[in-house]
């Protein structure tokens, strides 16, 4: 006699569930978010089946709701993301994730010789020239930067 097994993962209270995360980049997410911390309740699922991507990752973090800063950064890490908020045990709030055309002060240009380099008043600026796989271009030396580089900068 076979019996299916299935792993339950707890629910959580409060907090922030990032599903359709691409699959093997919920450690980048975690490091975006400066987590795993010494309070923070994190579960992690990673290559998990899916019937839209094959594979996925998921990340659920308790006790903590995204920032607008975080959800841009998620975007660029992982475009096709969405993001579930948690409260008392009931989703609130779901919403894909969004590349804008446009990714204002989120990454620093990598060309040490821009202007966005020094120590001038204005913002980082770039133009996202492809999404998948994503290439971001400066608004001011028109350096061009791709996953990795976004990737290093958190």
């Amino acid at each position: 006699m076979s019996e299916k097994k299935e792993l339950k993962v707890k629910s959580i209270k409060n907090g922030t569930v990032i599903d359709h995360i691409r699959q093997n980049r919920a450690a980048n997410v975690l490091s975006m978010l400066n987590l795993p911390d010494d309070e923070t309740p994190v579960m992690v699922a990673i290559n998990v089946e899916s019937s839209n991507m094959g594979k996925k990752d998921i990340v659920k973090i308790e006790g903590r709701e995204l920032s607008g800063e975080e959800v841009d950064k998620l975007a660029l890490l992982t475009p096709l993301a969405s993001v579930n908020i948690i409260r008392d045990y009931e989703i609130v709030n779901k919403f894909n994730v969004h590349l804008t055309d446009e990714v204002i002060d989120v990454v620093k240009c990598t060309n040490p010789n821009c202007i966005s380099n020094s120590n001038e008043p204005i913002h980082d600026k770039f133009y996202v020239q492809e999404k998948e796989p994503i290439t971001l271009r400066c608004h001011y030396c028109e350096r061009t930067m791709d996953y990795e580089d976004i990737e290093s900068q958190f």
